[in-house]
């Protein structure tokens, strides 16, 4: 099998390594505008299977040449190359996954569903951790309960060694995740669709050892496409960012300065984005000590089964990986990805475009997730 990884960030180069270590890959090209130096956990495979190409994702014809022959293609580039991208993978009669992040797009990929389907073809967008992951975790708990009450999903990506005052690390793009502080976040609530802001609903959630006591407040994007696929059926349904007591407060306050906004301001006769220099003078400050991070999930259905009510919960938690020098983020979100794009190649996904809360097993996606290191703790449901 051959494969397209669009974008050699770190998401991209962890679905590129996961796919390497599948004996039956022939071969994957790892396309990114600038191909520099590989991550190390690549560069044993540079020139056998690995081929590292450059390509402006802009450019369609490029894209459509790198894309034959393929049995999918991997897009780990930002949101807004998900459409296109899909769309030109239907065309090429090629498998397409994606992370997703952006509900409105991902809507818009679903709409082409009948198009996949009559090349034969599935469009899996939202196949990150979150959205991705907890959406199947979610999945299996609403199948395996004869009526849902309540769904409600909590990630953190943290730093293993937290440091005032943010204790915080970037662990994927500080601009996507500030756009999640910004953005209200759509939940169920009543069986209805309801926004919430974001940084708001906080609560105290209590994790094993070492992880211990987090915080957990809405964020924008968490849910993706949940909410209307169950509005009306779930009475509850919501999504919630996990950090380190403290962070909301002072992420709040930042917000309401005005140091979040994208709208610039004149500065001593110079246009300044005030977001743009929040970003640049705090990167430096949160880009990690070396001790690694950790990806904290938890997933809750509460419900009835056989009459009786219960709830069945998925827990997650992954370390850096010091062998690989690959992230708990990278991992979770970049396997996730590949894990996908194999099942789209075998077969096990039907043509069509959907979420994967919507065409992938939970059962397989866990037992994928525990091939590769990463471990589900399930309990529940009810007998």
């Amino acid at each position: 099998m051959r494969f397209l990884v669009l974008g050699g960030g770190a998401q991209g180069t962890a679905a590129a390594f996961d796919l390497l270590r599948d004996e039956s890959v022939t071969e994957v090209l790892l396309a990114d505008l600038e191909a520099g130096e590989p991550h190390p956990c690549l560069r044993p495979h540079v020139g056998a299977r690995l081929k590292l190409v450059e390509a402006d994702a802009t450019d369609t014809a490029r894209i459509a040449t790198l894309m034959e022959g393929m049995e999918g293609v991997l897009c780990a580039l930002p949101y807004y190359f998900n459409l296109p991208i899909a769309e030109l993978a239907i065309e090429s009669g090629v498998h397409c996954a994606d992370l997703g992040g952006h509900t409105a797009i991902v809507k818009q990929q679903c709409a082409l569903d009948d198009k996949a389907r009559a090349r034969g073809v599935s469009i899996v967008p939202d196949c990150g951790l979150a959205p991705g992951m907890v959406h199947i975790f979610a999945q299996g708990g609403i199948d395996s309960m004869d009526s849902v009450e309540a769904v409600r999903l909590w990630v953190g990506g943290l730093p293993q060694r937290p440091k005032p005052p943010l204790n915080y690390e970037i662990v994927y793009s500080l601009e996507g995740m500030l756009d999640y502080y910004v953005t209200p976040a759509t939940i169920l609530r009543d069986g209805r669709q309801t926004t919430v802001a974001a940084l708001s609903g906080l609560e105290s959630v209590e994790f094993p050892t070492p992880v211990g006591r987090l915080e957990a407040f809405f964020t924008g994007g968490g849910t993706s496409t949940l909410p209307d696929r169950y509005e009306g059926r779930i009475r509850t349904l919501e999504y919630k960012t996990l950090r380190y007591p403290g962070h909301a407060r002072i992420m709040r306050a930042i917000r309401e300065l005005g140091l979040l906004s994208n709208e610039a301001v004149d500065y001593n006769g110079t246009r300044v984005n005030p977001r743009r220099f929040f970003i640049d003078r705090v990167t430096p400050l949160l880009s990690g000590d070396g001790e690694g991070d950790l990806v904290v999930v938890r997933v809750d259905v509460t419900g009835t089964r056989g009459g009786e009510p219960g709830r069945i919960r998925y827990e997650v938690l992954d370390r850096h990986d010091p062998a690989t020098g690959l992230t708990a983020m990278a991992r979770t979100t970049g396997f996730s990805l590949s894990i996908t794009a194999l099942l789209q190649a075998r077969g096990e996904v039907r043509p069509g475009a959907r979420t994967p809360d919507a065409s992938i097993s939970p059962t397989r996606y866990i037992a994928e997730l525990a091939r590769r290191g990463i471990h589900a703790d399930v309990t529940g449901p009810p007998g």
